[in-house]
């Protein structure tokens, strides 16, 4: 069965996750279907290029949809404006360096932006997250590895780098969180400096800038790489550079692909529809476009169906106790920032179908032909594999939907509509 099926009248979904209003549409938003401090310098660079996101002419949405709910945005724009600070310092060089040498951009500081953000988001707290005091704890994990430093490590690479994995991860209790990273305190900077438990990415943040302060100190005297697992157990290991093999290539983590990392753990953490892990996370958001209107979950499992009613029901009641059904915001907030931060037509297809299930109908076209765009002006030859061509004729499927939506005349705003983020607080 197609992912989105057949066109039928606008959609009013059944189930709810999220409502957010919109202040730049005529069109009515609609539930969604589903399921101390250190006084030691840091190494940041001032200078660098513009970066040139692929929706430079595009609004986001987030901020100003919260803003219209009665929600103060004021510490979530702030954070933003520093995450985009950061990486406008970002060139294509910079982001192509290994994380252990970056010196252009504050690789800490801006993940530490990451969970500013979002921590407003979901918090409403009345202040900001204290970037500079976890900054400072960061820089403490480098200065409290100085007392366990031999002189002999000097001539001795391997002694050196096991020094220091014995530091973090025996000494200090970091450890690696579970496979389908579902706490998220695990991917965010703050969390794992205060509960030591973290995933892969924020791992090797960490393990990079201890290794760039003790370089910056001169304790640090080989070119050292961490090797980063892209299996499901494996700690991040540091090994010297000048003895790498060809297939350590693969394991090396650079300065911009570290931050898609953290965002795109983000990104599958809170994405709204946690269902069927056999599909990507677009056709997820589809299948789930194509059942709103009830008739359409012939076929579906029966433990779907209950989670559907089960979060309608907690969320009628304003009772938010499932992790189990993402999280909208958070996953605008990343999407957000991947397009901010690389030329991926993909991300503009995820936030164009998310825009799309919170009822802004105009934005969802808008980036959605934003990706067509600029797939179709790519050069490299596009892959034709069954779930890319899947994929393509969902988007196409997607698009004609949204115009039809958006030519129907006299389509009138549901009597009853609600809103989950107005007086909603919740912890981490």
């Amino acid at each position: 069965m197609s992912s989105l099926g057949p066109l039928p009248s606008p959609p009013l979904p059944t189930t709810s996750f999220l409502t957010i209003p919109s202040i730049f549409s005529k069109f009515p938003l609609y539930p969604l279907p589903f399921t101390s401090s250190s006084s030691c310098s840091r190494v940041v660079c001032h200078g660098g290029s513009k970066v040139q996101h692929v929706a430079s002419d595009l609004k986001f949405v987030l901020h100003d949809a919260l803003d219209a709910s009665g929600i103060d945005t004021v510490h979530a724009r702030e954070a933003r404006e520093e995450f985009c600070s950061q990486i406008q310092r970002f060139t294509d060089i910079d982001k192509q360096t290994s994380i252990c040498i970056n010196r252009c951009v504050d690789l800490g500081r801006t993940a530490l932006y990451i969970a500013a953000e979002d921590d407003s988001l979901v918090s409403h707290s009345s202040v900001p997250l204290p970037v500079d005091a976890f900054i400072g704890r960061l820089d403490d994990l480098s200065m409290d590895y100085c007392p366990h430093y031999r002189p002999e490590y000097d001539s001795s690479p391997e002694k050196f780098l096991e020094s220091i994995e014995r530091f973090l991860y025996v000494h200090k209790g970091f450890s690696r969180s579970n496979a389908n990273l579902s706490e998220a305190r695990s991917l965010y900077l703050n969390s794992v400096l205060t509960h030591r438990t973290g995933s892969a990415a924020m791992l090797s943040l960490i393990y990079s800038e201890i290794l760039k302060m003790l370089r910056l100190w001169g304790l640090l005297c080989f070119d050292a790489e961490i090797f980063f697992p892209h299996d499901v157990h494996t700690l991040p290991k540091g090994y010297h550079k000048l003895k790498s093999k060809e297939s350590d290539q693969a394991h090396v983590m650079t300065s911009g692909n570290i931050l898609v990392e953290i965002l795109n753990n983000l990104k599958h953490a809170f994405w709204p529809f946690q269902h069927d892990h056999t599909k990507t996370l677009f056709l997820r958001a589809a299948h789930a476009a194509n059942c709103v209107d009830g008739s359409d979950f012939v076929g579906e499992s029966g433990s779907h169906i209950a989670s559907a009613k089960a979060a309608q029901h907690r969320l009628d009641r304003g009772v938010w106790t499932s992790v189990r059904f993402g999280d909208m915001r958070r996953s605008l907030s990343a999407c957000e920032r991947l397009i901010l931060l690389k030329n991926d037509a993909n991300e503009l297809r995820d936030y164009s179908v998310l825009l799309y299930h919170c009822g802004l109908f105009e934005q969802s076209l808008q980036y959605l032909k934003k990706y067509q765009e600029l797939k179709n002006s790519l050069t490299q030859v596009t892959s034709s594999n069954s779930l890319s061509s899947l994929e393509e004729d969902v988007v196409y499927k997607l698009m004609t939907r949204l115009n039809l939506i958006l030519m129907e005349h006299g389509w009138s705003q549901p009597s009853y509509a609600r809103n989950f983020l107005s007086n909603y607080s919740e912890p981490w």
